[in-house]
């Protein structure tokens, strides 16, 4: 069974229709990138996956483990073993890397994790990701540069052990030694009970990252599908002769 499977899926934000009966799929130990223009509906489907209130489905299915989630919250659907790396992290100014993951940490389990078994799991996924452990004890995303904005949502994302991870264009400002830690992260992540659904305006974290598959979103729905060289496609000609290739 595919772990995460999109059918036929229509989003509208207020009156106005975004996704147009989207159909996908992606299942643990796949990277499916979502690549597409400004406006063509990549970050709604993010935020619609999530259970953003903001984001009315109005016809389709988003199954988990065939179970439909599309009536459940946020915080249900990350229960499920779904998460959302956002392009833009907010700061929260008083609350530690630490405490923040401790806490989202034991949301999602049933039986809470003690602080000393915590700090021992935080410290391998940071020697996985080659993080300065003392980055666990600054303010979430306070004073945080770009890249280190990113990082911190990889770490996130290696805390929580997600079962598909929706990284809503992770590589959106990142100068190149940047890009290629953060893409460093996923890849360590990446595994036979992970997926990932990357969605990204640019090829260029695609030299990084190596996709199973790769999808072209144009006006709210994916007008073509292929391998990497597809995206180096768009990267030559562009997304509007593609269009009309």
């Amino acid at each position: 069974m595919t772990f995460l499977e999109i059918k036929n899926l229509h989003v509208k934000i207020e009156d106005k229709e975004i996704l147009k009966g989207v159909n996908l799929e992606v299942d643990k130990g796949q990277v499916v990138a979502i690549m597409g223009p400004n406006g063509s509906g990549k970050s709604t489907l993010a935020y619609a996956l999530m259970g953003h209130p903001k984001y009315e489905i109005t016809q389709g299915q988003i199954l988990v483990n065939g179970e439909d989630v599309a009536s459940l919250g946020a915080d249900e659907r990350a229960k499920k073993g779904l998460f959302l790396s956002f392009q833009y992290p907010q700061e929260i100014a008083g609350v530690t890397m630490s405490n923040f993951l401790r806490t989202a940490l034991n949301a999602k389990r049933k039986e809470k994790i003690s602080v000393l078994d915590f700090h021992k799991l935080l410290h391998e996924k940071m020697d996985i990701l080659h993080m300065d452990r003392k980055f666990a004890l600054r303010y979430l995303n306070e004073g945080f540069s770009g890249g280190e904005k990113k990082k911190a949502e990889i770490l996130q994302m290696a805390v929580l052990e997600p079962t598909i991870s929706i990284l809503d264009e992770t590589d959106s400002g990142l100068d190149v030694d940047s890009l290629r830690v953060v893409a460093e992260g996923v890849n360590a992540l990446r595994n036979k009970d992970t997926g990932v659904l990357l969605i990204t305006h640019y090829q260029r974290i695609l030299n990084y990252i190596t996709p199973d598959a790769v999808h072209i979103f144009m006006d709210g729905n994916i007008a073509k599908s292929g391998s990497k060289e597809l995206a180096l496609e768009v990267e030559e000609k562009g997304y509007e002769e593609l269009k009309t290739s």
